[in-house]
C-alpha cells in the first residue's frame, strides 16, 4: 500500500537532506535561569534534530543545508554535527567580533512538576535567518542523489525570505524526484515579526504544502498554519483525534498531493508527567487501527504490533525534541517502507524515548524503538 514514490537507496548518496537553522540551547536543567551558575549547551533546530536523529538512531544517511558562523560557537556546533553523523552544507559567514551574525541561542530551562519549562530565544541577526533563494545550487546537490528533503515551519517564520528558500528548495527536490516533508510547526510570534505579518505566513505556508508529500502538524498547526477556521483547539480533549482527522479532510481537497499526515497528541499533566499518543492519515487510510484487524499470518501485516498502541505515560526528563522524535521515526518507517502501522509506532516510540534524555537529539538506538514500538516495558535489562 506504498503510495510515496522513493528514489531507490543505492543509486543516492543521501536518504535525507533537511533546510533550516542550527542553534544552540543553554539549558540549566531544573535551575531557573536567574538562579543559574552552570549550564549544559544542546546544538539543536528542529530541523536539524531530524536529520541527526535519523543519522544516529536509525543509521540513516544524512545532511543539513543552513547557514554557519566562523567564529567559536560555530566551531562547538561544527563539531557536533559531525559526532551525530550528518553531513554539513554550509553556507559559510563571518563573524564582525562585535554583532555578528550569529549562531542563535536558546535560553531553556526544564522546569520541574508543577513549575513549567521556560524557553526565551536571542535570534538577533541571526545567520540561517539571512539565507534566502539563490545561496545553494540546488541542482548540484540534487544530482548527488537525495530520496527525501525536509523542512518545517520555524524556519520559514525566522527571515524574510527563509519561507522563499524552502518552497525554491522544495521545488527542486520534486523535480529531482524526492520525497518532500514539512513540519508546519506554527508559531505566529514569529510571523508578527515579519513584513506581511500572520497573512503572509499563511500564504508562505500554503505554497509551501503545495509542494510536499507528508505533512507534520497537529489540529492547531493545519488551523492557524494554513488559514483554516475551526473549533477552538483547547475545547477538546489533547488525546482525541477526531477533530484531527476531521481537518485532514478539508487539507486533503485543498492539497491533493498530500500523501501522509501525522502528528503527535500530548496531553500535560505536570512538566514531568504527560500522556502521549499519536494519529497517522495515510492516503485516506486512518491509523492506529485495531490489532484484531490484522491477519498476524499476512505478510503484508505490521510487525510492531504486540500490544494495542494505547496513550503512554511518559515521566518526562526534558521535553524539548520531542516532537522531531516522532517525526524523525516515523520518517525512518516509511524510508525503509515499512507498513504505516509501523511507521506510527516507531515515531511514537521513539518521541517518548527523546524525552527521556537530556537534550534535543536522539540517544536511543534502533532495536530500543523498535521493543518499545511493539510494547516494550521499563523493567531492569540484565
Amino acid at each position: 500500500m506504498a503510495v510515496l514514490n522513493l528514489l531507490p537507496a543505492d543509486q543516492c548518496e543521501f536518504d535525507l537532506l533537511s533546510l533550516g537553522a542550527l542553534v544552540h540551547r543553554l539549558d540549566p536543567g531544573t535551575t531557573p535561569f536567574r538562579r543559574a551558575r552552570n549550564f549544559e549547551i544542546h546544538v539543536s533546530g528542529g530541523e536539524y534534530n531530524v536529520a541527526a536523529n535519523l543519522a544516529s538512531c536509525f543509521g540513516q544517511r544524512t545532511a543539513i543545508a543552513t547557514a554557519m558562523v566562523d567564529y567559536g560557537i560555530g566551531e562547538l556546533v561544527q563539531a557536533r554535527v559531525r559526532e551525530m553523523g550528518v553531513t554539513p552544507l554550509y553556507k559559510h559567514m563571518k563573524h564582525d567580533g562585535v554583532r555578528g551574525p550569529n549562531i542563535a541561542t536558546v535560553y531553556s530551562d526544564r522546569g520541574l512538576g508543577v513549575r513549567p519549562p521556560v524557553v526565551y530565544y536571542n535570534r538577533a541577526n541571526e545567520a540561517a535567518a539571512q539565507l534566502g533563494p539563490g545561496d545553494f545550487d540546488w541542482n548540484a546537490i540534487f544530482a548527488r542523489g537525495i530520496r527525501w528533503f525536509h523542512s518545517g515551519g520555524i524556519y520559514a517564520a525566522i527571515g524574510e525570505k527563509t519561507s522563499d528558500l524552502i518552497l525554491e528548495g522544495m521545488q527542486a527536490a520534486k523535480a529531482a524526484g524526492a520525497v518532500t516533508s514539512f513540519d508546519l510547526n506554527y508559531r505566529a510570534k514569529l510571523w508578527k515579526t515579519l513584513p506581511g505579518g500572520e497573512e503572509k505566513g499563511i500564504a508562505m505556508n500554503r505554497d509551501i504544502v503545495k509542494n510536499v508529500d507528508v505533512l507534520i502538524g497537529n489540529e492547531e498547526d493545519l488551523q492557524k498554519g494554513l488559514g483554516y477556521e475551526g473549533q477552538d483547539v483547547e475545547q477538546h480533549s489533547k488525546l482525541d483525534p477526531k477533530a484531527f482527522f476531521s481537518m485532514i479532510e478539508r487539507v486533503k481537497a485543498d492539497y491533493p498531493n498530500v500523501k501522509v499526515v501525522a502528528t503527535t497528541l500530548r496531553e500535560v499533566q505536570s512538566t514531568n508527567r504527560h500522556n502521549w499518543s499519536a494519529v497517522l492519515w495515510y492516503d485516506g487510510a486512518k491509523f492506529p487501527q485495531e490489532i484484531d484487524s490484522y491477519d498476524p499470518k499476512s505478510a503484508d501485516s505490521p510487525k510492531l504490533i504486540g500490544n494495542p498502541m494505547k496513550p503512554m505515560q511518559l515521566d518526562v526528563v526534558d521535553r524539548i525534541g520531542g516532537g522531531d522524535g516522532f517525526a524523525s521515526g516515523l520518517i525512518y518507517g516509511l524510508l525503509d517502507g515499512r507498513h504505516p502501522e509501523d511507521c506510527l509506532r516507531l515515531g511514537w516510540a521513539h518521541g517518548a524515548l527523546l524525552t527521556t534524555f537530556t537534550g534535543d537529539v536522539s540517544m536511543a538506538r534502533l532495536d530500543e524503538v523498535e521493543a518499545l514500538a511493539q510494547g516494550g516495558s521499563a523493567r531492569v535489562q540484565r
